[in-house]
C-alpha cells in the first residue's frame, strides 16, 4: 500500500531516482520568522608576543531581552607574521558567557546598524548587542561569568620556524540544521546578557611571535526556539 506524506501547505514528498527512488529532501535554513539571518567576519591587529593565558580575544555578546540568538558556526582562521623562539602547545578556546550585563574594554567593536551583516537586504537589523576583537592585545573581561570550561577548543603546535600558512581553526561546527547523516544537533542559543567568547588557553602563547587572527561567527536570530 502506498503511503502519501503530505506538507502544511498541501504539497505531497516527491522520490527520485529509478532504482532506491529516495525520499527527496530539501536542506533549509532555521527559520528565523520576522528577523533575521547574520554573518560576521573580524580580524585582529598584529597580537603582541607572549599573549597570558586566558587572555579574550573576541567577544560576541547578545542584549535583547525577549528575542534569541542561534549560533550555527565560530571559525578561526590565524597565522604567525613573526615566529617564536621556543616551540610549544597552545590553545584556542571557545567558551560560553553568563550575566554579561558589562561591555568589554579595548580592540574594536563591530558596526551592526542598517543593512550590516544581513544575508539578505529584507531582514532585520541585527540585535546583536556588541562584537569586539582584540587588535594589538587582549580584550578587557567587562562583567560577565565564564563557564569552566569550553565547549570548543583548538589546540596547535607552534615551530620556530617561519610561519607562511595560515591554520584553518575551527571552533564549533554549524549545528541545528539537518545533517547529511541525518542527526539533528542543537545551536548555540543565547538569551539576554549571554554571549561567547574566543580566549587563549591556559598557555601563554611563545616568546617573539606575534600574529594575526580572524574570527567568523553565523547566527540567526529568532522570537522563540
Amino acid at each position: 500500500m502506498a503511503i502519501q506524506i503530505q506538507g502544511n501547505e498541501g504539497n505531497i514528498a516527491q522520490v527520485r531516482g529509478t532504482n532506491y527512488r529516495g525520499i527527496a529532501v530539501e536542506r533549509v535554513p532555521i527559520d528565523h520568522g520576522s528577523l533575521g539571518q547574520y554573518r560576521l567576519a573580524m580580524a585582529t591587529g598584529i597580537i603582541g608576543a607572549a599573549l597570558a593565558a586566558n587572555g579574550e580575544l573576541f567577544q560576541f555578546r547578545w542584549t535583547d531581552a525577549t528575542r534569541l540568538a542561534a549560533v550555527y558556526k565560530v571559525s578561526v582562521s590565524g597565522g604567525a607574521n613573526v615566529a617564536a623562539t621556543a616551540a610549544g602547545l597552545v590553545t584556542l578556546d571557545l567558551t560560553i558567557a553568563r550575566s554579561f550585563t558589562g561591555v568589554g574594554s579595548g580592540g574594536a567593536t563591530a558596526t551592526l546598524t542598517g543593512n550590516n551583516q544581513k544575508v539578505r537586504t529584507s531582514h532585520g537589523t541585527t540585535l546583536l548587542g556588541e562584537a569586539r576583537i582584540a587588535t594589538t592585545a587582549a580584550l578587557g573581561a567587562g562583567t560577565k561569568t565564564l563557564d569552566s570550561h569550553a565547549i570548543g577548543n583548538y589546540s596547535i603546535g607552534i615551530g620556530t620556524g617561519a610561519i607562511t600558512t595560515a591554520n584553518r581553526l575551527t571552533l564549533f561546527d554549524r549545528v541545528g540544521l539537518l545533517d547529511a547523516d541525518g542527526e539533528g544537533q542543537h545551536p548555540i542559543i543565547l538569551a539576554q546578557n549571554e554571549g561567547l567568547v574566543v580566549k587563549n588557553g591556559a598557555t601563554a602563547w611563545p616568546a617573539t611571535m606575534t600574529w594575526n587572527l580572524g574570527i567568523t561567527v553565523i547566527w540567526a536570530e529568532l522570537t522563540a526556539y
